[in-house]
């Protein structure tokens, strides 16, 4: 951003990912006093990007108390595993192997345990920073797409692991290894002890991030 405005400024963004985690549809903030058109900040972000694995897909301006992070009232993910045996080739490191075969009617059923308001705890990593362990997940959902099954969580925010504990306990469902109803008794736990899988970080990918109005 220095080289394009001049200006050393802080990037904010809709939420915070691990390392190995994608983004299809991340939205950020900055604030410059550049007068400058939304399109050639844009074009000049995405030449000094080049070559790494990111570009700007859109850029305009916004009120001044537009935040990414804090005016964000809705946050989706999407987690992708390649239900098969054979190595992954272009999908490698974009989607998490598991070569047994996964029962994804039986996983999206367990999951609806964890929709609705509840202590998250056992699902929250140990060095999570927020406050509470309290969130409300607006949707939990496992669908079968051709070779891969398909997860998909929504929330207004997440604690530091959640979706990636989530995933790996329903594919515990899936696999047998886990009856349904484990995965309510380990939320009801509220301990982290209690978590049967922390998924890999490489098949979880943020969608989009909501914003009123939208």
């Amino acid at each position: 951003m220095r080289a394009t405005t001049g200006e050393t400024v802080t990037l904010h963004a809709a939420g915070r990912t691990d390392a190995g985690v994608h983004a299809l549809g991340m939205r950020v903030h900055v604030d410059i006093t550049k007068a400058i058109d939304a399109f050639r900040l844009m074009e000049a972000l995405n030449h000094h990007l080049r070559p790494d694995p990111i570009a700007v897909l859109a850029c305009e301006a916004v009120a001044d108390d537009w935040h990414a992070r804090f005016s964000c009232i809705g946050r989706e993910y999407l987690y992708r595993i390649a239900n098969r045996r054979a190595p992954l080739t272009l999908d490698a490191n974009r989607a998490w192997q598991v070569a047994q075969p996964l029962d994804a009617e039986a996983m999206h059923r367990a999951a609806q345990a964890l929709v609705g308001h509840h202590d998250f705890t056992t699902f929250r990593s140990v060095h999570c920073q927020a406050q509470s362990a309290e969130k409300t997940l607006d949707l939990l959902s496992a669908e079968r797409v051709g070779e891969e099954v398909h997860i998909r969580a929504a929330a207004r925010s997440f604690l530091h692991h959640q979706v990636r504990s989530m995933v790996g306990c329903l594919t515990l469902v899936g696999m047998g290894r886990w009856r349904e109803e484990q995965v309510g008794e380990a939320l009801a736990a509220r301990d982290r002890a209690a978590l049967g899988l922390n998924a890999p970080s490489e098949g979880l990918y943020f969608v989009r991030a909501l914003y009123p109005g939208e």
